[in-house]
């Protein structure tokens, strides 16, 4: 695309990452697929060799093809940050991030609500390295200067919260990591570059499980890392040192689902509203987890910082049997029950966050469920959801007795 003038995400989304010319007219960038990268000298070999940190430069498939340099350029665009790096899962964005600043003694602050696979990383492997990690209140916002210490290296964050969905103050958070000369970091995924912007609230590093949103279709594994050029090269030669590469034909998926995100996103934010706007008003629902909600506790910083919700919320129900819970998802029709999200199809699974706090107690009264709105109608969606509360009320008539309810009530606890 032509550098003119500044052009609205959507427009972004169309035409980032092409060039028809370099590629015999094809409207897509091509798939590359290779490992061997040819030269025309030994010195040209030698050359690119040299210069395999620098954006857009390769001297070997695994470091990247234009297929690749495509994705990331479009992605770190869509960002406002200097460079991308693709990787092959959301996971291996966040190790090669974590493991870029992982040096014996260092000291590592990490939000209570974090996806756990990251807590997994920080409470096995780098602990094995030497670096100590804390986790905190996700909520905790300036509170948070309390506890950085003189060996803090790296203060991450994941907002909303994996399963419970809090809101950070990210701008009160940055300030407190600056004048403590420690890196920021944020997992974007839930969001998307369209409704948060990590960079313009002074972030250093932004990545993403790219196989959510981005490839947008359930069929491709994919992550990202973002970063300001101070940090670019730095995270690039960990993901080479560690043999990350992102397969071709995902990186190509990814690219392509860029390309609708816009239109996708509207219609998961608004069928995830038209769903909490309904659970609210059921008598089985105790609270529900989604910022974008007047009453939730993260509305207002969410109504500040972001511009919009994606399709992934959650809820907590009012005492029930395991029994009746799961009666109530095993025959929903329209929401499949599997990991991850962002795909075009709905998705439902029971959580147990409890179970993977240490810093912070989740004590909800009943079961926590997460849903991922996907993209069909929402009446169809709703119906499917009452005939699950029909089959729990049969096993369990009391699971919906008692309790205050109501769409903007249910979520202010």
């Amino acid at each position: 695309m032509k550098k003119t003038a500044a052009r609205h995400p959507e427009t972004l989304l169309s035409h980032l990452g092409r060039d028809p010319a370099s590629h015999f007219g094809t409207v897509n960038t091509p798939v590359y697929r290779a490992s061997t990268l040819l030269h025309d000298s030994m010195e040209a070999f030698q050359e690119a060799g040299r210069r395999g940190l620098k954006k857009g430069t390769s001297s070997y498939g695994r470091t990247g093809t234009p297929t690749t340099f495509a994705f990331e350029e479009t992605v770190a665009a869509l960002e406002g940050g200097y460079g991308g790096i693709a990787v092959s899962s959301g996971l291996q964005a966040v190790a090669v991030t974590l493991m870029t600043f992982a040096q014996t003694g260092k000291h590592f602050l990490i939000p209570d609500s974090v996806y756990f696979p990251t807590r997994k990383i920080c409470h096995d492997l780098l602990r094995n390295l030497g670096v100590e990690t804390t986790f905190y209140d996700p909520t905790l916002g300036a509170g948070i200067s309390e506890l950085v210490r003189d060996d803090t290296a790296l203060i991450y964050m994941e907002s909303p919260g994996s399963l419970t969905f809090e809101v950070q103050d990210v701008p009160a958070i940055v300030a407190a990591a600056k004048a403590a000369g420690a890196v920021t970091v944020i997992d974007n995924t839930w969001a998307t570059p369209l409704y948060f912007q990590p960079f313009g609230h002074g972030v250093d590093i932004v990545l993403h499980a790219a196989t959510k949103y981005m490839v947008g279709h359930s069929d491709a594994m994919l992550g990202v890392v973002v970063s300001g050029e101070q940090h670019y090269e730095r995270l690039r030669r960990t993901s080479q040192y560690l043999g990350c590469a992102a397969a071709p034909d995902d990186v190509y998926l990814g690219l392509r689902g860029l390309r609708t995100l816009a239109v996708r996103l509207e219609r998961h934010q608004a069928n995830a509203l038209a769903l909490t706007d309904w659970l609210g008003q059921r008598p089985e629902v105790d609270r529900l987890l989604y910022p974008a909600l007047p009453g939730d506790p993260g509305h207002a910083l969410w109504k500040r910082d972001f511009t919009g919700a994606s399709g992934l919320f959650g809820f907590t129900l009012q005492p029930c049997s395991r029994e009746a819970v799961l009666a109530f998802i095993d025959g929903l029709e329209l929401y499949g029950i599997g990991a991850s999200w962002g795909g075009y199809e709905s998705l439902i699974l029971l959580t147990d966050p409890a179970s993977m706090r240490t810093a912070t107690r989740w004590e909800p009264v009943g079961p926590t469920l997460r849903i991922h709105a996907g993209l069909e109608h929402a009446d169809d969606l709703i119906a499917d959801l009452e005939a699950g509360f029909a089959r729990l009320a049969a096993i369990d008539p009391k699971a919906g007795g008692g309790g205050i309810h109501g769409g903007k009530a249910a979520c202010a606890g």
